[in-house]
């Protein structure tokens, strides 16, 4: 089996890469990195370390690289002639390598390849869809009507912290132990790919959601308490019990909307939750508090990891979520000269007061139950 990977950063060898060579396939990376390219080719092996006391390492052997910039009928011919193709660049870059794809489905059209799966593995929602979009932009009817019934696009969610680099050799890369690629089994065109320790679901919004109401609202909670105690990092900060009880009250609260609206298995969920929070503690990943803090304004949006999960709560609890309004309260006091967001929402405290500040930031009305409780925790 072959399998056709899009982007030889870290996370396409550390993760994507990784797990599709335990998967038995025979990986060909494409990229427009001429260094990694060359070393791949060069080297054909790479190591895959976890960050643990034990630094256990993984041999992923046997690969290849394609320079789609100065061999793009090499890459082409790659896609026709893949059992699985799938991305891990950044969701900007995808209507990039749209036009390469769209050539690589016409040529395993004249070929009469066998139905294909196409996935993208990127920090964000829809990401396949996406890419399908800007594939089919390239296409005349008859072979968007042939990629409709040939190929698939499942959306995908992926998750595993690839710290900062300092390896000896360039190819090798430092990962965290735990990950989990999860991916819509309802997208599937012919068999279903063999990737180990994938998992496919059917419905997998609630699977986006659980990581955005556990592993991105637990991160930022984490980081806004510790910075609030002048913790420097993640895992300094969730070793500090009055942040780590802040941090596990506002994801039993977050756990509740999960589990009514999902139906996940509570005991499992509470497992899922402490596996989040162990994450957070691994002394072998030194991620900064206010690194992982920034964009607050972002995060304090209506729909993001704070303020959509406690809205839901009051929604379905009816009583307010008191650990997720003290998060809110110390975002709202996040002040990093470095961050641009950071500075603009301390100006705007600054100038409207903290109250005016959070309605418009939020978009929820001043005079707001769940407003008037963290302005109250703020001052506090």
């Amino acid at each position: 089996m072959k399998a056709t990977h899009f982007g030889a950063g870290n996370i396409g060898r550390g993760f994507i890469g990784l797990l599709l060579h335990q998967s038995g396939y025979e990986i060909e990376f494409i990229d427009v990195n001429d260094a990694i390219i060359n070393e791949i080719n060069k080297e054909k092996t790479y190591q895959v370390i976890l960050a643990s006391e034990q630094k256990e390492a993984f041999s992923v052997n046997g690969v290849k690289g394609i320079n789609n910039a100065t061999s793009p009928e090499e890459a082409i011919h790659s896609i026709a002639t893949a059992n699985l193709v799938t991305t891990a660049i950044g969701p900007h870059i995808l209507k990039f390598i749209a036009p390469l794809i769209a050539e690589g489905l016409k040529k395993r059209k004249a070929l009469q390849g066998e139905p294909l799966n196409i996935i993208a593995c990127e920090n964000m929602v829809g990401g396949s869809s996406e890419l399908k979009k800007f594939v089919l932009e390239h296409l005349n009817e008859d072979e968007k009507q042939w990629v409709s019934d040939n190929v698939g696009f499942p959306n995908s969610a992926v998750d595993r912290i690839v710290p900062n680099q300092n390896n000896e050799r360039l190819l090798d890369v430092l990962v965290e132990p735990f990950h989990e690629w999860v991916i819509d089994q309802t997208e599937i065109k012919g068999s279903k790919p063999e990737i180990v320790e994938a998992l496919f679901v059917d419905n997998l919004q609630a699977y986006i959601e659980r990581k955005l109401f556990t592993v991105n609202t637990g991160h930022a909670a984490t980081a806004y308490i510790g910075n609030l105690y002048g913790i420097g990092t993640i895992a300094e900060s969730i070793q500090n019990q009055e942040v780590k009880q802040t941090v596990l009250g506002g994801l039993e609260e977050t756990g509740q909307v999960l589990i009514s609206k999902y139906h996940f298995e509570e005991a499992q969920h509470h497992q899922y939750i402490e596996k989040i929070v162990n994450r957070f503690a691994n002394p072998f990943i030194i991620d900064d508090v206010q690194r992982v803090g920034r964009a607050p304004m972002r995060k304090l949006g209506a729909k993001d990891r704070l303020v959509a999960p406690a809205l839901e709560y009051m929604n379905e609890c009816k009583k307010i979520p008191m650990h997720l309004v003290d998060v809110m309260a110390a975002a709202l006091q996040f002040d990093v000269k470095e961050d641009q967001e950071s500075v603009a929402m301390q100006k705007m405290i600054k100038e409207v007061g903290p109250k005016k500040a959070l309605s418009q930031l939020t978009g929820l009305d001043e005079q707001h139950e769940l407003i008037n409780e963290v302005i109250r925790a703020y001052q506090k």
